[in-house]
């Protein structure tokens, strides 16, 4: 099989019976890096033939999707791309009109239906809103993979009732379909579909393989023949070949280095001077080392000795920086800039001066609650950061977290990070990568991490800088069906030794919740409620006076009557 995406385009449109063609449509195949991380992108879009400026909206939808799309991060999914994309393209749409002569009529607005497919490795993802259509071919079959989105008010009336630009928000359909080589997809606008039989189409396709475009013409002419007044577009996308298992990317470039030596103190290499060794495991070795060309103090980390032999390892090993490149936060560890040419593999990056919070936690077993509260905040910034580019840390453990000389919290290590635009290329099941002690539940049932479970981690992280302990002790790793993590009992952290509130244990106990639909939906929520107390953790609601303020204040007028009768007939008894 082949290691490259490959496909074979025909694209035909055409005003036909209508004096402006409203349509527009593009395609983009990218070179590399981006044919892998990106995919390759086909769309269409039809202007409102109400609207006089709907062939602005048609062509504004097209190329703002097939130009920022590819300006999205790659460690995105597909899904995530193309929709904040579309959302801000919908938004821009919208503003247009409200700002027009058309903005109490959005019938003549800037409004457009929309139609896209972007492949990626072995799968198709299709976003679709308005009437356009998006066909499969396979075996001789022309199935739709679209709905329309039209409203049928009366035989010979309808309206979309969803399309580009008719409301500040948009609902955009979303589909993920495995392909095959060989497999056809037809794009086509409400002008042919409604006047072309399957039945041409697929022989058409059929008979002119080797000229898509000439196909895409005859399919519109046909249209135009059986009497459509409308715009004719078609758009036809072969699928010739798949990427093979491993898409390629820079990082697997950077991993084809050799591995190098272990380096000696005061040893030079690729211009740096080795100081000495800060930390040694069996995935790695960490020097502090000076760049020779700044002056500065680094720290360069290689492979592993014993792991030099394992491809996938050494792929993962260069994915770290990779992976640290696209965070920007002071809060996770930074990469340095690399400005030589690279003879072996290794990854260089800031030297943080001070102690990982494992080593903290021994010098402060009793910590003050406001101070876990600072370093807590601190890592929750850093995992936000991975969170809104769609990557899980799936590490966080007190080895992984450093702490430097003014008190700033940094995450590192980067070793066992989900990152969804690769795992999506590359088809990656869930697996375990991280340290069982701080590993959330689902990932012992071969779930996928989410959010939550990077949250499990600085939860329990969380609950043992306050007791020393961990939650759950050693029973989640052994917990791996349903049944066993239903039995799991949380400990709580409060003791005789610690003046802990009972409400930071119920902000700790909903934090690590084995289920993790029953843990905080944000990390903010967490980070807020061990700062405020929350009642509804505690089996507290709020008071009546803000829950039902009629009956509180009915309730205390009986209360102050019955006192006062009581006052009353007291007095009456003294007489």
């Amino acid at each position: 099989m082949s290691c490259k995406l490959a496909v074979t385009a025909g694209q035909f449109s055409d005003k036909g019976r209508k004096e402006i063609n409203q349509d527009f449509h593009g395609l983009c195949i990218p070179g590399e890096p981006q044919l892998s991380s990106k995919g390759i992108a086909i769309a269409l879009a039809d202007g409102i033939s109400s609207s006089a400026v709907g062939h602005v909206a048609s062509e504004s939808a097209i190329k703002s999707f097939l130009e920022d799309y590819y300006c999205t991060s790659e460690a995105w999914s597909v899904k995530t791309s193309a929709r904040r994309v579309l959302s801000a393209t919908n938004s821009w749409l919208h503003a247009q009109t409200r700002q027009s002569q058309y903005r109490y009529d959005h019938d003549r607005g800037y409004v457009c239906t929309f139609s896209a497919l972007v492949i990626k490795s072995a799968t198709a993802h299709l976003f679709h809103v308005g009437d356009s259509r998006i066909y499969r071919l396979r075996d001789g079959r022309l199935e739709p993979l679209t709905n329309d989105h039209r409203l049928v008010v009366a035989e010979d009336q309808s309206y979309l009732s969803r399309a580009l630009g008719i409301g500040a928000e948009v609902e955009i359909d979303y589909r993920a379909q495995e392909i095959e080589p060989g497999d056809v997809f037809v794009l086509a606008t409400d002008g042919v579909y409604e006047h072309v039989v399957p039945s041409f189409i697929v022989d058409t396709v059929r008979n002119l393989a080797d000229d898509l475009d000439e196909a895409a013409r005859r399919i519109a002419l046909e249209a135009y023949a059986q009497g459509s007044g409308d715009n004719l577009t078609v758009q036809i996308l072969r699928v010739d070949t798949l990427p093979g298992e491993a898409a390629d990317g820079v990082y697997r470039q950077l991993a084809e280095l050799p591995a190098p030596p272990l380096p000696e103190p005061r040893m030079i290499f690729d211009g740096y001077r080795i100081v000495r060794e800060l930390h040694a495991s069996s995935r790695s070795h960490i020097y502090l080392a000076e760049d020779l060309d700044t002056g500065m103090l680094v720290s360069l980390k290689i492979p592993s000795m014993d792991l030099r032999g394992d491809p996938a390892y050494l792929e993962r090993f260069m994915l770290e920086e990779w992976i640290a490149r696209r965070i920007d936060s002071a809060h996770v560890l930074k990469p340095c800039a690399q400005t030589r040419r690279r003879s072996y593999l290794y990854v260089v990056t800031e030297y943080i001066e001070g102690q990982t919070l494992a080593q903290w936690m021994t010098d402060h077993p009793a910590p003050e609650l406001e101070t876990v509260r600072g370093i807590v905040e601190q890592v929750a910034k850093g995992l936000r950061a991975f969170h809104r580019m769609e990557m899980l840390h799936q590490d966080l453990r007190p080895n992984n977290i450093m702490i430097d000389g003014t008190g700033t919290v940094k995450i590192i290590d980067f070793g066992s990070t989900h990152v969804s635009g690769l795992a999506e290329a590359e088809h990656l099941q869930p697996r375990i990568l991280g340290t069982a002690q701080y590993t959330a539940p689902e990932y012992f049932l071969g779930e996928a991490g989410t959010p939550r479970s990077d949250l499990f981690s600085l939860g329990v992280i969380t609950y043992q800088m306050l007791s020393g302990r961990l939650p759950f002790g050693a029973e989640v790793a052994k917990s791996r069906t349903k049944a066993a993590q239903r039995k799991l009992t949380y400990a709580s952290v409060l003791d005789e030794q610690r003046e802990i509130p009972a409400w930071i244990d119920a902000a700790l106990a909903k934090a690590v919740h084995p289920d993790p639909y029953k843990r905080y939906e944000e990390l903010s929520e967490f980070v807020h409620d061990l700062r405020h107390p929350n009642n509804a953790l505690l089996g507290k609601g709020p008071p009546l006076i803000e829950r039902n303020p009629l009956i509180f204040w009915q309730a205390l007028c009986f209360v102050l009557t019955i006192a006062l009768i009581v006052a009353l007939g007291g007095r009456t008894v003294l007489k």
